[in-house]
Parts: C-alpha cells; structure tokens; sequence
C-alpha cells in the first residue's frame, strides 16, 4: 500500500517553469484537487491541505492554506502559506486577474466562456480539448 506522499507525488507532475506539482487527480468544481484518506470508505480532502499536512506538518487551528503561487490545483507545499481567512481573501482580491482564468491557464472572455445545462460556467477551449480527446479515444477503441 502507497503512502500518503507517494499517493500524492504519483498524482502530480512537476511543472519546471514555476515550479508547481499541479494535481492530476480529481478535483472539485472549484479546480482543487482532491485525494481520498482514509481507504475505500475514507472522504475526499484537500489535496494541497493533505500536502502540506503530510510536508510540513499540521496547519494552526483557525488557519486556511493560501496557494502563493496563485495556481489552484499545485500541491507544492513550499508554495502554500497558512493564513487567516481575511488574508486570503485580502490576496485573492488582490490577484483577482487570476480569476480571470479557467482552472487550466485559459482566459475567461465572453468568447470562451459559455454557460452549461446545469447553469454553470465553463471554459469553451477546455470543453473542445475533452471533446476532441473523447472523438480520438472513440476512434481508436
């Protein structure tokens, strides 16, 4: 059985430009990424929560893990910082452009942004990408 660590580092890649270890795994609507303790019957948490935890060691009560380097689903723990909650949000209104992009670097404009059956937005580029991956799977099977 896998540790924790070897769980996480298994379910990221490191990006050499700005040294992010971005989550493959499964994420929430949000773009965090999200990794099951617990075995079978163990709930979904925080892949960037368990990173740090498992890293750097347990987050301070009444804290929450700000990503410094902006990028949601990175589970680098040299790039999160403990904070409180009104800091987070400080920064987050501070880089609020950040928000201005889809979970995967693409921009948020009226053109590629578009709204799905269930009232969400979703990113248009992202949407034609899994299309075009569904079509060549589909192809090939």
């Amino acid at each position: 059985m896998k540790t924790v660590a070897e769980r996480i580092a298994a379910l990221s890649v490191h990006d050499p430009i700005t040294d992010c270890r971005i989550w493959t795994g499964r994420t929430d609507r949000y773009g965090y990424g999200q990794i099951k303790i617990g075995g079978r019957n163990g709930r979904p948490q925080a892949a960037h929560r368990v990173s740090y935890e498992t890293e750097i060691g347990p987050i301070p009560n009444g804290l929450v893990i700000d990503h410094l380097c902006r990028v949601r689903n990175c589970v680098n723990p040299s790039h999160l910082e403990p904070v409180s909650n009104e800091e987070n949000i400080r920064r987050g209104h501070r880089d609020r452009e950040v928000h201005l992009r889809c979970r995967n670097g693409h921009a948020r404009t009226v053109a590629n942004t578009y709204r799905t059956p269930a009232g969400d937005r979703d990113c248009r580029t992202c949407h034609n990408e899994a299309c075009a991956r569904y079509r060549e799977s589909s192809r090939s099977a």
